[in-house]
């Protein structure tokens, strides 16, 4: 594969670079037994997709490669490290729907937690004032976009809910306090006060709503708690 680095995102091309030695170091190699020519080849595959991307002129920044390569096939099972970032969390009575969620959607089982307390204290029949449903509280327009036809199954409202929460963190490029924002105010009201990052997002939280100012702080403080493994 031929790569000009004048045609990558210099942030981006960083990224892939720590990735690949963070590969070679094993911190990011796949399960013990698998050949260096297998990590070389999803290596490749990874620059080789992000090139065509640049060829469309969409490439993304380098905050965002975690969805994308979340998103990888077989990327995840074959990176035991990522793994157990990714599901290193207190277990709840709704753990193998989170974990699956999870795996599938490349955010933290500590995020999807904390967010489902704060939203409804892991009550699967929740209902809010504005009528948000179940364990994630998700509007009836927003869940049926996302194919939720039963959002008091939690099958379905966590795979809808952590769907969404992953659409907002790829738009904000991984911030999550940022998304969390989005998630509780609605994307259109953080867009207007041009909050792009958590940096923007620590400068303008007083032009938030009481109700997401605590709610933000509330999230980050239950995924701590949710990262203490027991």
């Amino acid at each position: 594969m031929s790569l000009n680095p004048g045609s990558i995102d210099p942030r981006t091309l960083k990224e892939l670079l720590r990735l690949h030695m963070l590969s070679k170091s094993n911190l990011l190699s796949p399960a013990s037994g698998s050949s260096a020519a297998e990590e070389s080849d999803d290596f490749s595959e990874l620059l080789n997709g992000l090139l065509a991307m640049k060829e469309q002129q969409d490439i993304p920044p380098a905050a965002s490669l975690k969805p994308a390569l979340m998103s990888m096939p077989g990327f995840i099972s074959g990176n035991p490290w990522l793994q157990h970032r990714l599901s290193a969390s207190r277990p709840t009575e709704f753990e193998p729907y989170i974990q699956e969620a999870s795996r599938r959607y490349g955010v933290e089982s500590s995020l999807i937690k904390a967010v489902i307390d704060a939203e409804s204290s892991f009550n699967p029949d929740a209902v809010s004032r504005a009528g948000a449903k179940g364990l994630m509280q998700l509007i009836d327009a927003t869940g049926q976009s996302l194919g939720v036809t039963n959002p008091f199954d939690p099958v379905q409202n966590i795979e809808g809910g952590t769907r969404y929460l992953s659409t907002l963190l790829v738009k904000y490029n991984g911030n999550a306090g940022t998304a969390l924002a989005a998630y509780n105010a609605g994307p259109g009201r953080v867009n207007r006060l041009d909050i792009k990052d958590d940096d923007d997002l620590a400068a303008k939280l007083h032009l938030l709503p009481a109700e997401t100012q605590q709610y933000v702080r509330k999230v980050m403080d239950l995924k701590q708690k949710y990262e203490a493994i027991v």
